[in-house]
């Protein structure tokens, strides 16, 4: 069966006021072209994932509507505020995690771009004393690996189709938000995998973050 074409593609996506400290809202040009005319609002999120272990730690920061939406190419800044400290286990505030930015047509998630976020303290400690205790959240940076969003798209039944089983979600390898998916099953040959499990060398990857997880509950 033929999967249905997307009447939503987001083509851009930057990433402002980076790096920046950890209090501050994160902050998404989104650039996206809508193809033919939508009969409902589209449902932008973003989820802040608190610790790589625990998904009761995932903050969902912003969720809003956007519509009713022109056909074009249409641009916006989706802005989120920082996640709650006082919800991430303080093991995990410091180091790497993910923030994902989703959006959804009538409840039904098409696109999922995911992006590694690195927080640092600025200020020098000793390695192996670690961080101060309690962590002064005001000296915290955060970064966002702004050049290598992880994108993937989801096939989802559009206005007047009817459902189809169309192909897995494809996942595109790190780069482009902009990148073409891959019509074959060789082009996804090349993505990257997030499943969390032990690489081909027989690497340990406990506690890596998986960038396909399930979003937390609302």
């Amino acid at each position: 069966c033929i999967a249905t074409m997307a009447l939503v593609n987001v083509v851009n996506m930057v990433v402002l006021d980076n790096p920046t400290n950890f209090r501050n809202p994160f902050q998404f040009e989104i650039t996206f072209e809508c193809l033919q005319e939508l009969e409902d609002d589209l449902e932008w999120k973003v989820v802040y994932v608190g610790s790589a272990e625990d998904m009761t730690a995932d903050q969902i920061l912003d969720e809003i509507l956007v519509g009713p939406v022109p056909v074009g190419v249409n641009k916006f800044v989706l802005q989120a505020d920082a996640p709650d400290p006082a919800s991430i286990p303080n093991a995990d505030i410091l180091g790497v995690t993910v923030v994902l930015v989703t959006c959804s047509y009538k409840e039904r998630e098409f696109i999922r771009i995911g992006y590694y976020v690195n927080n640092e303290y600025a200020d020098p400690y000793d390695p192996e004393v670690g961080p101060p205790s309690p962590l002064d959240i005001k000296k915290v940076v955060r970064t966002i690996l702004a050049d290598k969003p992880r994108v993937t798209r989801f096939n989802i039944p559009w206005d007047g189709a009817e459902e189809e089983k169309g192909p897995p979600p494809q996942q595109e390898a790190e780069g482009d938000v902009s990148m073409e998916v891959a019509d074959d099953d060789d082009g996804l040959a090349g993505a990257v995998d997030y499943s969390g499990e032990e690489d081909e060398e027989g690497g340990d990857d406990d506690g890596e973050i998986d960038l396909e997880m399930e979003l937390p509950n609302e």
